[in-house]
């Protein structure tokens, strides 16, 4: 009998120390999520306004390089290391934690970039946003080292999902980018609420949810299985390519021009320059409406490669933003040409190149599977899960993020906590 109350004393403990548990991160992930929701719908906001007003205002390029200065001086009087992304992502595996200052910098130098046409995205910068606030309140209220982590997370998927809309991808992005091949599942409910939360926000607030309903999807067969094979193969390898490109870019540029404030200066005319040269804005800004293009069918064959090269030159010089964008736009296009090439739709193959280009720069086979149900529906499940797989498997080593580690080999079950390329 004693034994029985024990035991049954026990369990009560148990049962309210979980309960517990999971109510706090219920309010905590609630609160995060309406917070972040409110801030990325404005960000959201004011990005497609700068980049409306730099359509309309061609001269506005000729800015560029004094919006660079500004975006080195904000950095330099908050004294924030600008190390972007990385940051977020070093903050959840170890106890660094990233400046009070991140969220409004990232936030103020992304319009900045976008506003002069710089070639960036939003969705990297909405990661850093929400990972910072939910840093940031984590430590208003002196959350323990672990408790920091989740909370990290939750920003991290609110912030994603509210700029793109994708709840879902969003909450497993912020659990599978820090450390490939381990999902810290503590996090699970608290990114999935704060991501729910976050995108309810956005509606409410006027703002739309990004779905792609203009794919013509191929019957799922061997031939169509090829071919999709195919595209995973060749979209590693161009993964491989932006992510040495944006590397060695950054890198001769320290390595050429020392001074951060004369750098961007110059990579700001080199902008200039190249916009210019090839007689189109296409390539600076988000690019948005070139992706509905390819994923309408039409894409220019060069276009791939242009955004491409805007892109490291924009990003590796200082300029801030997302790379995820630019990413879809390089995919997107990428996939419309080769896809058309070797028989597949040309609009399905503008989304595939999408999603195996994604998984291929950031080694998140499970939220790219997630993004591409949610963008585009489940017709092309199955094919889109064989492109993003082999992207994933051939990508190798490489990744936007230097703060992202590799846990898990991708050739065997082994441990090798690795760093990417």
């Amino acid at each position: 009998m004693e034994n029985f109350k024990e035991y049954f004393i026990i369990k009560q403990r148990t049962i309210r120390r979980q309960s517990s548990n999971f109510l706090k991160w219920f309010l905590i992930s609630v609160s995060v999520g309406l917070f972040i929701g409110v801030i990325g719908t404005l960000f959201r906001y004011l990005i497609d306004m700068a980049n409306d007003i730099q359509k309309n205002n061609w001269w506005l390029i000729f800015l560029l390089p004094i919006g660079g200065i500004v975006i080195v001086f904000l950095y330099k009087l908050c004294r924030d290391s600008d190390s972007g992304t990385n940051t977020i992502i070093r903050a959840v595996r170890s106890e660094d934690k990233p400046s009070y200052f991140t969220p409004l910098l990232i936030f103020v130098s992304t319009i900045i970039t976008h506003l002069f046409g710089g070639s960036a995205g939003r969705e990297g910068a909405a990661l850093q946003i929400g990972g910072g606030i939910g840093s940031t309140i984590g430590s208003i209220f002196k959350m323990n080292k672990n408790d920091m982590k989740i909370i990290t997370m939750c920003g991290m998927s609110a912030g994603f999902s509210a700029v793109f809309g994708t709840p879902i991808a969003a909450s497993i992005f912020a659990m599978e980018v820090t450390s490939v091949g381990i999902m810290y599942y503590a996090a699970l409910v608290p990114c999935v609420i704060s991501a729910f939360v976050a995108k309810e926000i956005t509606i409410l607030l006027g703002a739309s949810s990004t779905v792609y309903d203009m794919v013509i999807f191929p019957n799922v067969n061997f031939v169509s299985f090829g071919q999709t094979a195919l595209m995973g193969v060749l979209c590693a390898v161009l993964s491989i390519i932006f992510c040495e490109s944006l590397k060695l870019t950054s890198k001769y540029y320290a390595k050429l021009i020392n001074n951060k404030y004369l750098r961007i200066f110059i990579g700001g005319l080199l902008i200039i320059a190249l916009t210019f040269l090839v007689g189109s804005r296409d390539y600076n800004g988000a690019g948005g409406a070139i992706i509905i293009n390819a994923l309408s069918g039409n894409a220019r064959p060069e276009a791939f490669a242009l955004k491409l090269i805007f892109t490291v030159l924009t990003l590796g010089a200082g300029y801030k933003g997302g790379e995820i964008i630019p990413t879809f736009f390089i995919g997107s296009t990428f996939g419309c040409l080769i896809g058309e090439m070797i028989g597949l739709p040309a609009s399905f193959g503008a989304s595939i190149g999408m999603m195996a280009l994604f998984c291929g720069v950031t080694n998140c086979p499970i939220a790219s599977i997630m993004i591409s149900i949610e963008l585009f529906g489940v017709n092309g499940l199955w094919l889109f899960a064989v492109a993003i797989a082999i992207s994933y498997r051939l990508s190798g080593y490489y990744s936007l993020y230097a703060g992202q580690k590799i846990a898990q080999s991708k050739k065997r079950i082994e441990f090798i906590d690795k760093k990417t390329h």
